[in-house]
C-alpha cells in the first residue's frame, strides 16, 4: 500500500477548447459547435470512463466565450451530469502557444495565468501537488490512463521526493476516424524520407502530465517558471524530469475539421482488426458513440474547393506568403 495517498493530488484533466493558435483560437461559432460535438459524444465518455470523481475537468476558454450562448448551454449541460466535476475559467489557454513570436507568447501565457490560477484557489485547498493533463477537446486517453499516471506520480513521489519538476506521459497511442470509427496504431519512427520531406515521429506527443506544488502551481510566476515555459509539446523534457509510460494510452482524434492531424498522417501506422478496435472502443467508453457527421464551416468549406481547383498550389503558396493577420482560412 502507498504511503502517499491519492487525496494529496489535485488532478485537473486541462481542456484547451479556444484561445489556441492562430486568429486568436476561434474559427467561428459552427467550428465551436461542431468541437462541442465531438467532445460530447467521444472525449466525454472516454473521461467518464477513467472514473471522473477522481479528478475535476478544467476547461480554458478565450475572455470572449463568458458570454457566448453555445458555451453557456454546453457549461449547463455539463452541470446536469452526476459526477462529473468541472471548473471553467476564461483567460485564454494556460501554456506557451509557438504560433506566436517568443515575446508575445511569453506575454500571453503570464496574463492567463494570472486571470486563470485564482479561480482554482479554493478548488486546490490545503491539498499539497496539482496534477495537470493535456487533455485536447477532440483526443481521448484509455480508461486506465488516469489510474496510471496517479500511481507513477505517486511511486516518483516515494523515490525521491525532492524532485517535484516532473512529468508523465504516453508516447505511443492510437488514430482514430470519428466519422467511421476506423482506428489505426499512432507510429513512432526515426528519421524517415519520403515525397515531401525528410522527418521523424518519435517525439513526445501531448499526452502528458505535469507535477506542480500547490503553491508553486498558484502563483503565476512560480508556475511560470516551473514549466519552462516549454515551448512545444516535444521539448518537455528539455525543461523538467521526464517519464514516459509503458505501452499505448492515448487516441488522437480525427474528423475533417481538424487544424493539423488527418486519419491518413504520417503518424498513422498498422490499421487495427475488428476485435482490437472493439477493445479500444471499450476502453474509451465509446463503443456505442454514433460516428460523427460534422457540418463543415465556411473556412473548411473554402479549403475543400481550393483544393479542388488545378491550380491550387499556386494559391496555397500565395496565401501562405501572406502576413498572417490576412490569413483567414
Amino acid at each position: 500500500m502507498s504511503s502517499i495517498p491519492i487525496l494529496k493530488f489535485v488532478h485537473l484533466y486541462m481542456v484547451p477548447f479556444t484561445g489556441l493558435g492562430l486568429f486568436n483560437g476561434f474559427r467561428g461559432n459552427q467550428w465551436l459547435k461542431n468541437r462541442i460535438k465531438i467532445f460530447n459524444e467521444y472525449v466525454l465518455p472516454s473521461l467518464q470512463a477513467q472514473g471522473p470523481e477522481f479528478f475535476y475537468i478544467w476547461f480554458c476558454w478565450r475572455p470572449e466565450e463568458k458570454t457566448n450562448p453555445i458555451v453557456q448551454e454546453f457549461q449547463k449541460t455539463l452541470e446536469g451530469i452526476p459526477s462529473l466535476y468541472t471548473i471553467h475559467t476564461f483567460g485564454g489557454i494556460p501554456f506557451y502557444d509557438d504560433k506566436y513570436d517568443e515575446k508575445t507568447a511569453k506575454e500571453r501565457l503570464l496574463k492567463t495565468l494570472e486571470i486563470s490560477l485564482p479561480e482554482l484557489k479554493n478548488l486546490i485547498g490545503e491539498i499539497p501537488y496539482v496534477l495537470v493533463t493535456i487533455q485536447p477537446s477532440d483526443d481521448m486517453y484509455l480508461c486506465d490512463a488516469r489510474k496510471r499516471l496517479q500511481e507513477k506520480f505517486i511511486e516518483l513521489l516515494e523515490k525521491e521526493p525532492e524532485i517535484t519538476r516532473r512529468a508523465v506521459g504516453f508516447n505511443r497511442g492510437y488514430i482514430m476516424c470519428y466519422n467511421n470509427k476506423e482506428i489505426a496504431e499512432y507510429l513512432t519512427t526515426g528519421w524517415t524520407t519520403d515525397h515531401i520531406s525528410t522527418y521523424h515521429t518519435d517525439t513526445i506527443p501531448p499526452f502528458f502530465t505535469i507535477l506542480y506544488p500547490a503553491e508553486v502551481f498558484l502563483d503565476p510566476q512560480k508556475h511560470f517558471d516551473h514549466i519552462g515555459p516549454y515551448k512545444s509539446h516535444e521539448y518537455i523534457a528539455d525543461v523538467m524530469d521526464y517519464t514516459p509510460l509503458e505501452g499505448r494510452g492515448f487516441i488522437v482524434g480525427t474528423h475533417g475539421e481538424n487544424i493539423s492531424t488527418t486519419f491518413n498522417h504520417r503518424y498513422k501506422g498498422r490499421t487495427l482488426t475488428l476485435q482490437e478496435t472493439e477493445d479500444i472502443l471499450i476502453k474509451t467508453g465509446t463503443l456505442y458513440s454514433k460516428p460523427l457527421v460534422i457540418t463543415p464551416s465556411m473556412r473548411l468549406r473554402i479549403r475543400r474547393l481550393v483544393n479542388k481547383l488545378p491550380c491550387r498550389q499556386l494559391i496555397k503558396n500565395i496565401y501562405y506568403s501572406l502576413p498572417v493577420k490576412f490569413r483567414k482560412i
